[in-house]
């Protein structure tokens, strides 16, 4: 691999062999004297400047983002389209005593929102249910049973949450049966929308707020927010009894006991930021102000939901978004994908410890259960796209019996090792449900869209990086040569994987200071990724198997013969890998390595520590 590289005000030239994955080492962009402003203005090392410019941010707007803070980061809730008319509606089903249903997903942000309005409701003197479909009985969002089965239940008001924005037929059911219904959602939307009550949708095509890169959860955070103000408006807070006709809202000729005070929004954020993180939403904007400040508040273990299943998965440190992402969204997730649907949105909502604690025990084991589903899966799949589609635009695998549970998963597992579109669909009696994952700049879930109007789908929908569809199985060739088409000029983007990084770095200024300073950029995630930096000359002066398939590496400056100080250097999963492999037979090499810095916590001693990506031989 050949390229220029700057760094500060000097060029550096490199010549090196190709890199053992094969990807393109790219280096971002950085404007010097921007950096030098950030550096002193925040009184950040340079390295640390150099990542925020990388990101488009400058002196004025890097403040907002090293302490993003709900106070100057959150929009007035009644800017989205439809959120005065919900507001509105809920707020007088909570004063006149209504029985309210919750329809959610049976994904982590579907059992997050599903939750987390069901725990704001019942601290406003309300008790809704929540219904979540099965996955396999069911499937994604409102049907029209279950939908009359709630309207047979004395439900008046049903709130869809992370579905409904294309669920017609069930949302008219619905309507005819006396029940109305609210969608807060975040898919992307059609031309035309069902006839509900209310659709808060920041990807309604007719809607214009910017904040469209929220989850389901910050959608339903943002409800309460609003039926919060219309609640306080009527004086349903802090009165003993509520007399009729406070307010600017209908109540009821009897008098009912209210709470006493609000509900503390702010000790939700922990479930707004699971949701957030684990449905992978860009964690910028408001979406990073969500995860920070919620991330303090999981930290207090109030939600003894998540204190449980922290207990149960081994959660001993601090936790990140690390631990939102690939420890407690998992567990959750795999309520649905193979267990129960209502698992996650129970712990979430519960306020027994030791109810949460089973239902914890429960997820796990069903966790464990998912993985060795989802591997028998992958490796047929993987099999298939070997022999038919490696080199195609968009990747395909399909499966007569294959769990539906596993197939996003299994989606975004060939995502990333193919970096195109992929989708994984599982076939039962000649119909075939999907999940897809794409990658970033390829908007797979307006092309899913498209599909589905031209009559290629039974149905589909999804956000620009996750996709699902129903499709007749006689036609999933049909499909697969219409997302080529579409994608075919897109061979850029999909020709190698790329790792942008963000400076070059020596070894000996890998220390805990540093380490500290990039923390203050967290958190990382889409749209925010951890910092990527390259040593160009790393001694490997030893290296050995950590476990089962981790490798562990000691790297000293290349231009001193390795002598002098060193630091520890880990490739975790990569012990079969073409990464490890090389590294294994790297001891005594100078070699260039990009990675990322981590500070490593083992019995009260700090260190920094480099978590290699990637290696080139010089």
């Amino acid at each position: 691999m050949r390229g220029t590289y700057s760094l500060g005000s000097k060029m550096l030239e490199k010549t090196l062999t190709k890199s053992v994955t094969g990807a393109q080492w790219q280096l971002n962009d950085a404007n010097e004297r921007m950096v030098l402003a950030i550096s002193q203005k925040f009184r950040l090392p340079e390295l640390a400047a150099r990542v925020l410019v990388s990101r488009g941010f400058d002196a004025e707007t890097s403040e907002d983002f090293l302490t993003p803070t709900l106070k100057s980061l959150l929009p007035d809730p009644f800017h989205f389209i439809d959120m005065e008319k919900a507001a509105s509606r809920v707020a007088a089903a909570v004063i006149n005593g209504e029985k309210i249903a919750i329809f959610g997903d049976y994904d982590v942000d579907g059992a997050t929102s599903s939750a987390l309005l069901k725990r704001y409701l019942r601290d406003c003197g309300n008790s809704p249910l929540i219904y979540i479909p099965d996955r396999i009985d069911e499937g994604y969002g409102p049907n029209v049973e279950a939908m009359l089965e709630l309207a047979g239940q004395g439900i008046k008001l049903c709130i869809t949450v992370d579905c409904g924005t294309l669920s017609f037929e069930p949302i008219a059911a619905a309507k005819a049966a006396g029940m109305e219904v609210i969608v807060i959602d975040h898919h992307l939307g059609s031309d035309i929308l069902p006839d509900a009550f209310a659709i808060v949708n920041p990807n309604r095509l007719d809607e214009i707020s910017e904040y469209r890169y929220l989850a389901a959860v910050g959608m339903c955070f943002m409800l309460a927010i609003a039926v919060n103000m219309k609640l306080r408006e009527a004086g349903w807070f802090g009165s003993v009894n509520l007399e009729p006709g406070a307010g600017n809202l209908e109540v009821p000729s009897s008098k009912f006991q209210v709470p006493n005070s609000p509900p503390d929004l702010l000790s939700l954020l922990d479930i707004v930021a699971l949701g957030t993180v684990c449905d992978v939403m860009p964690l910028t904007g408001l979406n990073r102000a969500f995860v920070t400040q919620g991330l303090k508040v999981l930290r207090n273990r109030k939600n003894v939901g998540l204190a449980a299943l922290s207990d149960v998965a081994g959660i001993d440190s601090v936790p990140g978004t690390y631990h939102l992402g690939f420890v407690l969204g998992p567990r959750i997730n795999a309520g649905g994908r193979v267990g129960k649907s209502d698992l996650g949105a129970r712990l979430l909502s519960t306020e027994n410890y030791d109810e949460a604690f089973k239902i914890s025990q429960e997820l796990n084991i069903l966790n464990s259960e998912r993985k060795a589903i989802e591997q028998f899966v992958l490796e047929d799949a993987l099999n298939q796209v070997e022999k038919n589609y490696s080199n195609q635009s968009v990747i395909f695998a399909q499966g007569e019996g294959w769990h539906p549970g596993v197939i996003g998963i299994v989606a975004s597992r060939l995502k990333e090792k193919y970096n195109r579109p992929a989708a994984v669909i599982a076939i039962d009696n000649g119909i075939g449900k999907a999940s897809a994952r794409s990658v970033s700049g390829v908007d797979l879930g307006a092309a899913i869209l498209s599909a589905q109007s031209q009559g290629i789908l039974i149905k589909g929908g999804g956000h620009a990086m996750a996709a699902g569809f129903t499709v007749d199985a006689n036609k999933i060739n049909e499909l697969h040569e219409f997302l080529c088409t579409r994608f075919s000029g897109n061979e850029n983007i999909f020709s190698a994987r790329k790792f942008k990084f963000d400076s070059f770095i020596t070894v000996s200024a890998l220390n805990t200071q540093l380490a500290k300073a990039l923390e203050r950029i967290e958190p990382f995630g889409s749209g925010n990724p951890e910092p990527l930096f390259v040593i160009t000359n790393a001694f490997i002066s030893k290296v050995d198997i950590i476990g089962n398939d981790h490798i562990r590496c000691m790297i000293g400056d290349g231009r001193a013969g390795g002598k002098g100080g060193t630091i520890k250097a880990m490739a975790f999963r990569s012990v079969d890998t073409d990464l490890g492999r090389f590294l294994l037979s790297g001891s005594g090499k100078n070699l260039s390595l990009i990675g990322k810095i981590r500070i490593n916590n083992w019995q009260g001693y700090e260190r920094a520590e480099f978590l290699v990506e990637d290696v080139a031989e010089r």
